[in-house]
């Protein structure tokens, strides 16, 4: 099951966004879908000194955005356009100090049930191997109406 090809390509899942959810862009493009796979997907935060907290890092709620959105579009590219699948739980660990620079996100769905989907997102700077951040989350898929 966890190798079927997606039902969203990375071009798709950011014209649904771009029309459902135009907020997360809302000064310009913050936010990149690069690639959908089987139950994964690969995010692009651009760089901004806005995301940057007191003592120059990139801030932990920017980080936690990411991999919510990240997970978000693993979801949708396993499931197709379904719009009120939500988050029910996503727990971050910051691992070590982002460089300034564009933060990559990979998603990789663990478990996609009728209810539920389980992923975990691995948070790097970009060209860094080492982990920023790790997260893991739990989304509600919505049953389909008869």
């Amino acid at each position: 099951m966890l190798s079927a090809p997606p039902r969203m390509t990375a071009a798709e899942l950011t014209s649904y966004l771009d029309h459902e959810f135009p907020q997360i862009n809302r000064d310009g493009r913050r936010f990149i879908i690069e690639d959908t796979g089987p139950h994964s997907a690969r995010l692009r935060m651009l760089y901004d000194e806005r995301l940057l907290r007191p003592g120059g890092t990139i801030s932990g709620p920017a980080m936690f955005e990411l991999a919510d959105l990240a997970m978000y579009a693993a979801v949708l590219a396993a499931i197709g356009p379904v719009p009120l699948a939500v988050t029910i739980n996503l727990n971050i660990n910051f691992m070590r100090k982002p460089a300034r620079c564009d933060m990559i996100a990979d998603c990789r769905l663990l478990k996609l049930g009728k209810a539920l989907a389980v992923g975990e997102v691995a948070l790097r700077s970009d060209g860094e191997e080492e982990l920023a951040a790790h997260a893991t989350a739990t989304y509600s898929i919505p049953r389909k109406r008869q």
